[in-house]
């Protein structure tokens, strides 16, 4: 069964409760590790600075402490992080999103910012990343934000 490594369990560390939950249960079928969770100020302007963000701080889901964003990268036993395979990214954030769904939790993916099952109708594409959006309370979807 896959686990996480030291790194990813200290960037899990810094990602909301509801997050965790999830992101610990995908763990037992699929392998991936954790690039990034919260993300402070510097890390962020970086990012919005050379296009590997749109928002600017304190914008990102990734700036709010605990974070309501996580990025993730695949996972290949004896050969290591797979940055490069996209549709390996997206079976996994779909799975992600799948447990997710389960839990009550309502995700939306850099690989499909409109949830519409549609990868390639969005200018910016971030298949890593995976944020919180809603949770079923008493029925009713609530934001996290």
């Amino acid at each position: 069964m896959p686990k996480f490594g030291r790194r990813s369990t200290k960037k899990l560390e810094t990602v909301h409760q509801d997050l965790q939950d999830v992101l610990n249960e995908a763990i037992k079928y699929v392998d991936f590790g954790i690039t990034e969770g919260h993300r402070k100020q510097e890390l962020q302007d970086f990012y919005y600075e050379t296009g590997r963000s749109k928002l600017k701080f304190p914008q990102s889901k990734h700036n709010k402490f605990p974070s309501l964003a996580v990025d993730i990268v695949p996972y290949i036993a004896g050969q290591g992080y797979d940055y490069k395979n996209v549709a390996r990214f997206h079976n996994i954030v779909y799975f992600i999103k799948g447990i997710a769904y389960a839990k009550g939790i309502e995700l939306r993916l850099g690989c499909d910012w409109d949830s519409d099952f549609e990868t390639k109708d969005h200018s910016f594409h971030d298949a890593p990343h995976l944020e919180l959006r809603s949770k079923l309370i008493n029925g009713k979807w609530e934001r996290y934000d």
